[in-house]
């Protein structure tokens, strides 16, 4: 299947564009088919912690996946990714057009390179199709850590009316700052390589709404704690989720080099030691807290932890570097857990917040100490100075405050938006609490 997925991508790309151009664009593609895989997989991993019943999932992620590339198609990729209308968010009516030019045989999505990866921006020579479909999953799989907090308590309904919402602007705002070369996040020199805070932290912050909204309701129905979402592990299902999402991430962090290079294959390194070195980590850790926690669920949080602090810096640093930051992963994990776990007025059985929150948000800060100018430079990021513990001195102290301002903006943009968002659809709704809530 997948050498005949190849052979019609290189059937579609024009005879005239270089070797080196056709190879990019192909990478990529392939890179958002993987990508693609883990939104599915995201629900996979829920029935695998939680059990078979709660197989509501897979159609709750299917669903993701259909909305993210229609409204992505429709109006979200250009607002994320044209150019933007005063550093804040795409131009929306940007060539091809809504819904991708609509039902015109357009050039621009055809075979002609989308205006940021020309060589006055990134040079990778990406047609807008490669590039649609690259950045349509990764909204996907964003909005699918989103909605693990929604399990069992929201209404499927109330969800697919946010993830609509989410995917034309909550999103692609910030996408449309750090990530397009013409956003004010991006010309302050904030960096975020594969979305440690673009997908990760944001999804944990848009989750909080989630609960946020969730426990208000909750206590107007006269609850003194949010009802939990029992853990019940099923360990075929839960090795086979952390696999797909494993090989996913093969795709998310070396696509995001956006070209076929040697860089990318460093970053294959970077990710998969992280991911190793932090499931050591944290499975060393949490025997040292509860002496006896060695079983699948430790070694999956841990890969997930140290995959998503690699993430906003795997094409920045070395690989003995993406080690280290694996072993670290491992106590902020097992110790943000055991802080979370004792909230009362919400339920995250599938650690979005010590996770997906608290290690983008880590993941993101040690760019200003672990970056090394010479990988940075592979992978397109030309601007930015070495860390601190590889002698950027002054430069990487003004890049810690760049990071941290950043991610302050983001998370109180996504913030408010989520909770305005979910909030406006609770009036409309009646409520988003399903009758267990």
């Amino acid at each position: 299947m997948l050498s005949l997925i190849v052979l019609g991508v290189l059937l579609s790309i024009p005879s005239a564009i270089p070797v080196s151009i056709a190879a990019n664009n192909l990478w990529v593609i392939i890179a958002a088919l993987l990508v693609f895989t883990m939104t599915i997989s995201v629900g996979l991993l829920e029935i695998g912690e939680l059990g078979e019943k709660y197989s509501n999932s897979l159609v709750k992620t299917v669903l993701i996946t259909l909305i993210a590339m229609v409204v992505m198609a429709l109006v979200g990729f250009n607002t994320a990714f044209a150019p933007t209308i005063g550093g804040i968010i795409g131009n929306p009516f940007y060539l091809p057009g809504l819904a991708l030019g609509s039902f015109s045989n357009s050039t621009s999505l055809l075979g002609s390179v989308w205006w940021s990866m020309t060589p006055t921006y990134f040079n990778t020579g990406l047609t807008t199709g490669t590039y649609f479909l690259f950045e349509a999953a990764f909204a996907a799989v964003t909005m699918a850590l989103v909605a693990v907090v929604a399990l069992k308590k929201m209404k499927l309904s109330a969800l697919i009316a946010f993830a609509t919402v989410y995917f034309i602007l909550i999103w692609n705002l910030p996408a449309a700052w750090i990530w397009n070369p013409t956003g004010w996040l991006f010309k302050m020199g904030m960096s975020d390589f594969a979305g440690g805070l673009i997908v990760h932290a944001a999804a944990g912050t848009a989750g909080l709404a989630l609960v946020c909204r969730i426990w208000v309701e909750e206590r107007r129905r006269g609850l003194k704690r949010s009802p939990p979402v029992q853990i019940n592990i099923n360990s075929g299902w839960l090795t086979l989720a952390i696999l797909l999402l494993w090989v996913g991430w093969f795709g998310f962090n070396p696509g995001s080099v956006l070209a076929f290079n040697s860089e990318a294959t460093v970053v294959v390194l970077t990710t998969f030691l992280a991911a190793s070195s932090a499931a050591l980590s944290t499975m060393f850790f949490k025997y040292l807290r509860v002496k006896n926690d060695h079983e699948i669920m430790c070694a999956t949080n841990g890969i997930l932890m140290g995959l998503i602090v690699i993430t906003p810096l795997a094409g920045f640093v070395s690989p003995g570097s993406a080690i280290v930051l694996g072993l670290l992963s491992g106590p902020v994990f097992v110790y943000s857990e055991r802080y979370l776990e004792k909230a009362k007025w919400f339920t995250d059985p599938i650690g979005l917040f010590p996770g997906h929150l608290v290690g983008g948000i880590f993941g993101v800060l040690m760019i200003a100490f672990f970056a090394q100018s010479s990988f940075a430079s592979a992978s397109g990021n030309t601007a930015l100075p070495n860390g601190l513990l590889f002698g950027g001195g002054m430069s990487a102290v003004g890049q810690l405050g760049i990071e941290i301002f950043g991610i302050m903006v983001v998370m109180i943009t996504v913030f408010l938006l989520s909770y305005a968002t979910i909030s406006a659809i609770s009036r409309v709704a009646h409520g988003i609490l399903t009758d267990y809530g």
